[in-house]
């Protein structure tokens, strides 16, 4: 794949139009970088699949540019979920609505909605509009990693993950290090109430506080698929463990105020817990580069965003 830096309008131009002949652009997001395909492409689509090697029925988040296209793919939208798109996008934040026609079984996985976010990175909003203007409807686009491995927050993560999958013309758009650096919140809106499916940084407080006098309704239980919803996910090839002292020779995330076990290999220490979710990843990443066999993380402490990374260090302890 061509690692494209820094990339110039001219350059997110070519990229939209590489999508546009149907192949696969890797580009950064806030969250994650996302491996992207023509999501109205049936061809292009299936080669994120064989990339990724993604079982077929994994649903793929479509991203836009803006709330003004979201009606291209979805139908009977709520209330409440307009008033989430306006809070939150461009932002972290995916949500899952009933299906148009264009999104076709090919995108959801067979299933009778669509997960749809606007993404919050001046490269994506780039080549989201240049792509418009070459007729896209929007861009599919999982984590641009193997499938269940951890997901990339930087061009060279990318690389790592699928330049040995990938294609000659396929590109990887850098734009520096995600800045969030876990995935974004899935909330299901299919119903009268939303019910989130997968935490991220837009917290179930946060939805509560925009839509108001639902506190009692948000659940975490769905029959619907989502994207990172399998127990074993974002796993580094160490063993991850959980609030356990690291041994001599182990790898250790935490806090920076947590002291570092005698002869544990220090990978991360991130002063606060937005700094934890954003270097969450590219520490297992380092762990894994290093030749470590366990990392230990040991959890920060709270609601929001410490749940949302509970929830990816236990994905990840589960391989």
């Amino acid at each position: 794949m061509e690692i494209i830096s820094n990339p110039t309008l001219v350059e997110i131009k070519k990229a939209a139009k590489a999508l546009k002949d149907g192949h696969l652009v890797a580009f950064p997001t806030e969250t994650v970088y996302g491996l992207g395909a023509d999501a109205a492409n049936e061809k292009a689509v299936s080669r994120i699949y064989s990339v990724k090697g993604r079982p077929t029925d994994h649903p793929l988040i479509v991203h836009i540019s803006s709330i003004n296209q979201l009606d291209k793919w979805a139908v009977d939208i709520p209330e409440y979920a307009i008033k989430l798109a306006e809070e939150f996008w461009p932002g972290p934040m995916t949500l899952i609505l009933k299906r148009s026609k264009i999104a076709k079984d090919f995108i959801t996985g067979g299933q009778d909605n669509v997960g749809v976010r606007v993404p919050a990175h001046p490269v994506a909003f780039g080549l989201l509009s240049e792509f418009e203007k070459l007729g896209g409807q929007g861009i599919a686009a999982p984590s641009a990693n193997r499938f269940g491995a951890i997901s990339p927050t930087t061009s060279a993560a990318v690389n790592d993950e699928l330049n040995a999958h990938s294609g000659a013309n396929d590109l990887v758009l850098d734009g520096g290090h995600s800045s969030v650096g876990i995935e974004s919140s899935i909330i299901e809106c299919i119903t009268q109430t939303p019910g989130i499916l997968r935490l991220g940084a837009v917290t179930e407080e946060m939805i509560n506080t925009t839509i108001g006098g639902l506190n009692n309704t948000i659940n975490y239980k769905s029959e619907i698929k989502a994207p990172g919803l399998l127990t074993s996910h974002y796993s580094p090839k160490a063993k991850v463990l959980i609030n356990i002292t690291a041994k001599k020779g182990e790898g250790f995330i935490a806090l920076s105020n947590v002291p570092t076990p005698i002869g544990a290999v220090r990978l991360g220490a991130p002063k606060n817990i937005k700094q934890f979710a954003r270097d969450l990843y590219s520490s297992l990443r380092k762990g894994d580069n290093q030749g470590l066999n366990s990392i230990s993380v040991i959890l920060p402490v709270g609601t929001g965003l410490a749940e949302a990374i509970k929830d990816r260090v236990i994905k990840a302890s589960a391989n």
